[in-house]
C-alpha cells in the first residue's frame, strides 16, 4: 500500500502546524507542570527554531536533545526539524561516556540538555564541533553562575539557559523548505545487542507510520488520550506519546520521570488514558505490584499495546484476566521507526505479534536466501515506506542490513499458515542444542507459568565439554525463599511440559535482569557472564 505523501514535506509543519491551524485550543499535552494546547505546542516549537537560528544552525545541522518527555522535548525536536537541521534525541537517564560518545559520532554543533543530566556531562570530552550548551530545567541565574564556575573548562564554547533563550524568541517562524526525502531526525538503537547506532530517518517516514499503525491498526481518534511508558527518546517512544496522537488531533500523557508501576497507576486514574503503550518487562511488573496490593484502575483503557520484545502468552492472559483489556502485542525497530508487524484489536492470538501493518510487507528466508516453508524458523526481512536511509557513518553496516528496500531485522521468525508471526528472538540469541534450534522465548515463556518465578531470561551457554546448552536467568517472585532444591524443582517441573533439549541445564537465580532503558533484556550481557 503507497500512501500520497506530497514531494515537499516538514514534519514541524504536518504534526504540529496542521493541528494547530485545525483545532487551536485542543488540549495536545496532558501531563506536568500543566496542559498544553495545539496552539501554544505550535508557538514553543516555533520559539525553539528561532533560537536554534540565532545560533546559526544550519540545515543538516545536527541537535543533540537530552531532555525528559516534556513539552521543552517536543519544541527542541521539531524546532530543529522546522529549520531543516536534525534532531539527535538521546536517552536522558545516560552516563557520561554514553554523552561522550553521542557528541562525538554525531558532530553535534549544539546540544539541549535538561541540568538534572549536566553533572554527567565530562567537559574534557567536549568535541570541538561542539559550541552551544542550552540547559533546561533551571532558572537564568543558575546558567550563569554554572557557566562562571565552568569559565575555565568552556573555551569558546557557549552555555545558556534554554528557557530564558525560549521566552525571548518569537512564536512565529517561517518553515526551511524541505523536501520528504530529506533527513529529519536520527534515532539510536536501544544497545539490547552491543553498542547503539544512529538510524537517519527522513521527513516522511512519521507520515508512512502514522498512517500505517497509528491510523491503520490502532485506529487512533480525536478523543483518544495516549499514555507511553516508553520515553520519547526511544523509536518507540517517540510514536506513541509524540507524533501519533499529534496526527489524530488527540492528547498525549507526558510524564518526564523514570518508568515505576505505583507513578503509571497514578497516570492511570488522574489522566484516564485510553491506549497505554509499554513493553513485556513492564507489563509484568504492573501485573506483580497487583498482587501485592497496588490498585491500578484500567476502565478507560480501550488497549494496551507491547513491542520490545515477545509478549509471553502467560502475560496476555494474566492481564486481560485481571484487568479485561487485550493487549496488542507487535514488533517494530529503530530502522523501521516503529511497528511492522502487530496484533489487531478483537483478533490477538496469545505468543504472536500478528500480521504485517498496512504499509509494510514481510518474509522469512533461511541462510540461504530461500523462503522457508510455513511454522519453520528463519531470518526475517521487512521492508516499508518509513525504512531508515543507512546508518549514520557506518555504510559497511548500512550494506549489510538493508538490501534495495528490504531490511534484515536480526531476528529469528517463524509465519504460520493463518499469516500469523511468530518471534522467536534475536538471531544471535537463538541457539541450536543437539543440532535443533531453540527460541529463548519460548522457554521463557514456559518458564513464566510457574509460580515461582516473576522473570526470566534464557541465553546460550558452553559446559564444561564445549557444548551448547541453555541456561536460565530468574528472579523469583516477592516472598519466594530460594532454596537449594528450587533450581532443580523447576528444571523437573518444566521437563514435564517441554522436550528434554530445550531445557536448561542450568538455573541461576539473581536479584534483577540486566536491561535496556527501554526495558529489553540484554541477553549478550548473560551470555558472557563467567560462573
Amino acid at each position: 500500500m503507497a500512501w500520497d505523501i506530497p514531494a515537499q514535506l516538514n514534519i514541524a509543519d504536518e504534526f504540529v502546524s496542521r493541528p494547530a491551524r485545525e483545532h487551536p485550543e485542543r488540549v495536545a499535552i496532558l501531563g506536568e507542570p500543566r496542559p498544553f494546547s495545539y496552539r501554544e505546542v505550535e508557538q514553543a516549537v516555533h520559539r525553539a527554531a528561532n533560537v536554534l537560528r540565532e545560533w546559526r544552525c544550519k540545515p543538516g545541522d545536527r541537535i543533540l536533545i537530552a531532555l525528559p518527555d516534556s513539552l521543552d522535548f517536543i519544541a527542541a525536536f521539531f524546532g530543529a526539524a522546522k529549520v531543516g537541521a536534525i534532531a539527535v534525541p538521546v536517552n536522558s537517564l545516560a552516563r557520561a561516556a554514553d554523552y561522550a560518545y553521542y557528541l562525538a559520532e554525531t558532530g553535534a554543533r549544539i546540544a539541549i540538555v535538561h541540568k538534572s543530566v549536566f553533572s554527567e556531562w565530562a567537559l574534557d570530552k567536549w568535541p570541538a564541533a561542539l559550541e552551544v550548551v542550552a540547559i533546561a530545567g533551571e532558572s537564568a541565574s543558575e546558567t550563569e553562575d554554572r557557566e562562571r564556575a565552568m569559565a575555565e573548562s568552556l573555551s569558546a564554547r557557549t552555555v545558556v539557559c534554554w528557557e530564558e533563550q525560549c521566552e525571548s524568541a518569537s512564536p512565529e517562524c517561517a518553515t526551511h523548505p524541505t523536501a520528504a526525502s530529506d533527513p529529519a531526525f536520527f534515532l539510536y538503537t536501544s544497545g539490547s545487542g552491543g553498542t547503539p547506532k544512529a538510524a537517519i530517518h527522513r521527513h516522511e517516514d512519521m507520515m508512512h507510520t502514522s498512517r500505517g499503525y497509528a491510523h491503520g491498526v490502532l485506529g487512533m481518534r480525536p478523543d483518544d488520550i495516549t499514555y507511553s511508558v516508553s520515553k520519547l527518546f526511544f523509536a518507540y517512544g517517540l510514536g506513541n506519546g509524540m507524533y501519533f496522537p499529534f496526527s489524530a488531533g488527540a492528547r498525549t500523557v507526558l510524564d518526564p520521570g523514570k518508568p515505576k508501576p505505583e507513578r503509571t497507576a497514578e497516570i492511570l486514574k488522574k489522566y484516564r488514558p485510553t491506549i497505554l503503550f509499554s513493553v513485556p518487562t513492564f507489563f509484568a511488573a504492573l501485573l506483580r505490584e497487583t498482587d501485592r496490593g497496588l490498585s491500578v484502575d484500567c476502565s478507560s483503557l480501550r488497549m494496551a499495546v507491547s513491542a520490545g520484545e515477545t509478549l509471553p502468552a502467560e502475560i496476555f492472559e494474566q492481564f486481560k484476566k485481571k484487568f479485561g483489556v487485550e493487549i496488542l502485542d507487535g514488533i517494530g525497530s529503530t530502522e523501521m521507526l516503529h511497528m511492522f508487524l502487530s496484533s489487531r484489536l478483537g483478533e490477538a492470538r496469545p505468543g504472536s505479534c500478528g500480521k504485517e501493518v498496512p504499509g509494510c510487507s514481510a518474509k522469512i528466508l533461511g541462510d540461504d536466501g530461500a523462503e522457508v516453508p510455513p511454522g519453520e524458523i528463519g531470518n526475517l526481512w521487512v521492508r516499508g515506506g518509513s525504512a531508515f536511509t543507512g546508518y549514520w557513518s557506518m555504510d559497511d553496516l548500512t550494506a549489510r542490513t538493508k538490501k534495495g528496500d528490504w531490511v534484515l531485522t536480526g531476528d529469528k521468525f517463524t509465519c504460520d499458515a493463518d499469516g500469523y508471526f511468530h518471534y522467536c528472538g534475536r538471531s544471535d540469541d537463538m541457539m541450536k542444542v543437539a543440532g535443533m534450534w531453540v527460541s529463548p522465548g519460548e522457554v521463557e515463556n514456559a518458564l513464566l507459568a510457574h509460580p515461582a518465578i516473576a522473570e526470566v531470561a534464557v541465553v546460550a551457554q558452553t559446559n564444561e565439554n564445549g557444548l551448547i546448552h541453555p541456561t536460565a536467568y530468574v528472579v523469583v517472585k516477592n516472598g519466594i525463599e530460594v532454596r537449594g532444591e528450587l533450581a532443580r524443582e523447576i528444571r523437573e517441573w518444566l521437563r514435564q511440559k517441554m522436550v528434554s533439549y530445550k531445557c536448561p541445564q542450568t538455573v541461576h537465580f539473581v536479584e534483577n535482569l540486566p536491561k535496556t532503558a527501554t526495558g529489553k533484556i540484554q541477553r549478550f550481557l548473560l551470555r558472557n557472564t563467567k560462573h
